[in-house]
């Protein structure tokens, strides 16, 4: 037998952290011996537990303790983390460590040091004057960066449950078309007129996010986003060129993909409207221009561009025109994203599978994020992609941000 033994720290037994590692190991096939368990006797303590691992092999050895690593678990004998220089732009060393979104430190010279800005999927870069360390993309390192390879000198820190027991209880989110909404709602309004009042009190640091598609648009709900922007709740937008095209076509025309949303059926030529809105602000040069000119005089972009929103229009392939802020090299689109996630404390994704996984993808785990859309598809896809604290509301834009508008004070 192959053996190992690991520590646990941390809110490990509320959490239920320890029964979790427990689990996985013998699910994996290996046997576990409890050599030491200290449980706190407070809701603020701290426990520990030290466990002996056994395998029969060594390979399946280090897979329970790769399953186990993103619970916390740290081997006893502490060692520092090994680090090799890339070979050339944007390669990376064979065995890099590929990064999860949980809160990460590394072992350097016997000290813990915290790896900045936790993302998924990514490796982690050692600078040594000053010493840090930060998580990198592929396509961001450069030769001789020093990349961290292999499991040892490195610890995550789970998420552990909060002491508020609203939905955003970690561990319990689960995806349902079944469950009432109403209290979910509340609660998401809850936190956001809360991280109001903190920007109010701290010169605005904290941040709401919203990542939407045109779905929003058609299906009725950009009067409801509109005021909830209007009113300071959203502070970052991301979106792709067809929410904004779409919304400024409403302005423009009353139509959202050529259906009227006053009389609620197609119009003549409306098929047009939206590449006509796009090539007008694409004179103007931008959707700023075009909010400030008067020709935009309310919806979604208005509500951004008064409000000061920090947008960003990511493009696809599919796109028209594109309106004149569209990113449409997909590299600096994501960098731009990721440029913009710092400070946020709240994710909204509605009603785009794209937007909702590529947003997911680039938020730490500490971030509560809600994923709506009509396709319990894809709130499902989200949490398998890894944003595991995300909680998955199966129901319609419209419905969603009309209530979630209400609950915040809309009259409409």
């Amino acid at each position: 037998m192959h053996s190992q033994t690991i520590t646990l720290q941390g809110h490990i037994i509320d959490s239920l952290i320890l029964a979790k590692v427990l689990d996985t190991i013998v699910m994996l096939g290996g046997t576990f011996t409890l050599s030491e368990v200290t449980v706190g006797t407070q809701r603020e303590d701290t426990s520990h537990a030290t466990i002996r691992i056994e395998a029969p092999t060594t390979e399946l050895l280090q897979d329970i303790l790769t399953a186990i690593q993103p619970h916390g678990a740290v081997a006893e004998a502490e060692q520092d983390c090994t680090v090799v220089p890339a070979p050339a732009d944007g390669i990376l060393p064979e065995d890099f460590y590929a990064t999860s979104h949980l809160a990460t430190q590394i072992r350097w010279q016997g000290n813990w040091i915290d790896v900045r800005q936790p993302e998924m999927d990514l490796a982690i870069v050692v600078k040594t004057t000053p010493l840090s360390a930060h998580m990198i993309p592929m396509g961001s390192v450069k030769q001789g960066d020093l990349v961290v390879t292999g499991r040892q000198g490195i610890r995550v820190f789970p998420l552990e449950r909060p002491k508020e027991r609203d939905v955003f209880g970690f561990m319990e989110a689960q995806v349902s078309s079944e469950r009432p909404h109403r209290h979910i709602i509340a609660d998401v309004a809850k936190r956001m007129k809360a991280i109001q009042q903190c920007r109010q009190e701290s010169n605005g640091t904290p941040k709401v996010l919203f990542a939407g598609g045109p779905a929003i648009i058609h299906a009725g709900g950009r009067e409801a986003l509109a005021w909830i922007i209007e009113s300071g709740y959203i502070h970052v937008l991301f979106c792709g060129n067809a929410l904004a095209a779409h919304d400024m076509e409403a302005s423009l025309y009353g139509t959202s993909l050529g259906y009227s949303l006053g009389i609620g059926r197609s119009v003549p030529h409306g098929h047009e409207h939206h590449l006509r809105t796009i090539n007008r602000v694409r004179e103007l040069g931008s959707i700023q221009q075009a909010v400030q000119s008067g020709i935009v005089k309310e919806g979604i972009m208005a509500a951004c561009v008064r409000q000061g929103v920090r947008m960003v229009l990511a493009g696809t392939i599919r796109d028209d025109g594109p309106l004149p802020e569209v990113i449409t090299d997909s590299i600096k689109a994501q960098e731009a994203m990721r440029s913009a996630i710092p400070g946020v404390e709240l994710a909204l994704l509605v009603a785009s599978t794209l937007h909702a996984v590529a947003t997911g993808n680039l938020l730490p785990a500490s971030v509560p994020t809600v994923c709506v859309d009509i396709n319990p598809a894809v709130p499902t896809k989200l949490s398998d992609r890894g944003s595991f604290q995300a909680v998955g509301l199966v129901m319609d834009s419209s419905s969603f941000l009309r209530e979630l508008a209400r609950e915040l004070g809309w009259k409409g």
